[in-house]
């Protein structure tokens, strides 16, 4: 449930926040006085796309934090602990943008992607705006409402991922079959590209090796010259090599330790630095024994490099990558020199895979049938409540002509009415008025958010173009929607407004300089108050607040 939204710097506004219960809440105020706007922040803030007009014209950045009691959903938690974002059945929202269009968004105080925060947004909120109606003509938001409404998401992902696989073994076979165009090239080119790595025989780190051995040959001369002065210095030295003056002073300490036993682990030290030198001085004689001076095994090893360097450059890796590129190349040969037997196993690993699409296509057709009845039940009924008692809405669920593999599955979902008695359905766009397509879609949307499993809903000015005792039967609608889970509503109408568990008012405050958003719940006179302003004109009378007393009466016994 959405606990708490807070605003600050986003449009008109430059500070809010709103506290939340459960039931239905409603937003009411002039026209223009933000209420939409916070809708619009709540919509930013779990994903929606924004730009530097979003922030308030005086602040460097605009700000929404929303903050979300989990309760018992078990599987938001499992999501956000498996990305380690859970927080103790809390979940924190926080989007910023700045004045630049920079956007970032955060849960549970980590930074996201935005894709990431409207995945986890779409799983918490479902908002339904007030121009919603306008994209409801189309078959792709017919198709996602539908299946919404008829909640068989593992069935839907289960054709999204057969039609996934389809995609990839066609484009595996297309790829086989494009280079059986230019195969006999192909594979005498593949063939003297794996003869000529297999002839350089380069083994796994080999080139790193000789890489530090050319580096030691190239510099022999120099690593024996630094070596043996080192060893003059430290040990070879008649005139005072450190080895000599070390043990002279540890000589010198020892006995004078005798006088002041402070000096003894002094002594110690420098007698086991003698030790140390002498053991140097042994390594670099050694050293200098082992220097091989070989012009010969650095010309072998100069070329060898070359060798390498020069084919390195040819397939475009670098050289320690010479060998798994021989493996890449050698695999290829052996299925474009046995691409017959690979091009059979491929077509009939694509046909049992084009055979488990259309097993599960078909079953989330007849669950979207089973499921469009009932929407077309639910819809016609609510429709007739709304003002329109002959009309009547059919969701339809038939064949895609030709059929194809889509991640949708194999179904033309259209969605068809009438408004008046006699007449024969037909598509939206065609038949329903703008006044008659806003209820339709009203219909539409209460019907398939009834059994929606997310707990929190959103309604911006979906009522606009209804009133009277279709307004009433609409905010009754909500509020048995509010019974059972958290609805926010945006509206122009008292007949919405009295339906509500909780009732905010957002005013516009200007001044010479600045305007500004606020927002007040609202007590039970001062609820009144609203309504009556709602009903009423210029002048609010008596009688209006009693009507307005009457109406909030009227919805709480009805409840």
């Amino acid at each position: 449930m959405l606990q708490q939204i807070r605003v600050n710097n986003y449009a008109i506004i430059d500070e809010a926040e709103l506290e939340l219960g459960g039931g239905l809440t409603v937003l009411t105020g002039e026209t223009g006085a933000g209420k939409s706007i916070l809708i619009d922040a709540l919509g930013l803030v779990l994903g929606d796309r924004a730009d530097a007009s979003a922030v308030r014209q005086d602040a460097s950045r605009a700000e929404i934090t929303a903050f979300f009691d989990l309760g018992d959903r078990d599987d938001v938690r499992r999501w956000l602990e498996d990305r380690e974002m859970d927080a103790d059945g809390e979940c924190v929202l926080r989007r910023v943008i700045s004045r630049e269009g920079r956007s970032r968004g955060f849960i549970n105080g980590c930074p996201v992607p935005m894709q990431t925060l409207r995945t986890l947004g779409e799983m918490m909120v479902e908002i339904h705006g007030q121009h919603e109606h306008q994209h409801l003509t189309r078959r792709a938001t017919q198709r996602a409402l539908l299946d919404g409404f008829g909640g068989y998401i593992g069935e839907a992902a289960a054709v999204r991922d057969a039609a996934a696989e389809v995609k990839r073994l066609e484009d595996a076979l297309d790829s086989l079959r494009a280079a059986r165009a230019d195969r006999d090239s192909r594979l005498d080119l593949l063939r003297y590209q794996v003869s000529e790595l297999e002839g350089l025989g380069l083994g796994d780190g080999e080139a790193e090796a000789l890489e530090l051995e050319h580096k030691r040959l190239a510099n022999t001369g120099r690593l024996a010259e630094g070596a043996d002065l080192a060893l003059t210095q430290i040990y070879d030295d008649e005139s005072g090599a450190a080895q000599q003056r070390l043990a002279r002073s540890s000589d010198t300490l020892t006995q004078l330790a005798e006088v002041d036993p402070a000096l003894e682990p002094l002594g110690k030290l420098l007698e086991e630095a003698e030790i140390q030198v002498s053991e140097a001085a042994d390594g670099l004689r050694r050293y200098l024994a082992d220097l091989d001076m070989d012009p010969a095994r650095l010309e072998f090893v100069g070329n060898r490099l070359a060798e390498i360097s020069q084919l390195a450059r040819k397939h475009q890796v670098d050289a320690a990558a010479l060998p798994e590129r021989l493996e890449v190349l050698r695999t290829e040969l052996a299925e474009l020199q046995d691409d017959e037997v690979t091009l059979r196993d491929r077509e009939q690993a694509l046909a049992a895979a084009g055979k488990r699409y259309g097993e599960a296509a078909a079953v989330l057709t007849r669950l979207r049938r089973a499921a469009a009845e009932r929407l077309s039940e639910g819809v016609t009924a609510t429709m007739r409540q709304l003002g329109m008692p002959g009309g009547r809405f059919e969701a339809h669920v038939d064949a895609e002509e030709p059929p194809r593999v889509s991640a949708g599955g194999v179904d033309r979902i259209e969605f068809l009415v009438t408004a008046n008695p006699g007449q024969p359905a037909a598509a939206l766009s065609k038949v329903a008025s703008g006044g008659e397509l806003s209820r339709i879609s009203l219909a539409i949307q209460v019907v398939a958010t009834a059994d929606s499993a997310l707990p929190c809903l959103v309604f911006d000015e979906v009522d606009s173009g209804v009133g009277g005792g279709v307004a009433e039967i609409v905010g009754r609608r909500l509020r048995e929607l509010g019974d059972g889970r958290q609805v926010l509503c945006v509206t122009h109408l008292p007949q919405v407004a009295s339906q509500s568990h909780h009732h905010l008012r957002v005013s516009k405050l200007a001044s010479a300089k600045t305007t500004r958003t606020t927002l007040a719940a609202l007590n039970e006179d001062e609820k009144v108050e609203e309504l009556a302003r709602m009903l009423g004109g210029v002048k609010i009378t008596a009688t209006t607040r009693r009507h307005a007393r009457e109406m909030i009466e009227q919805a709480r016994n009805r409840a």
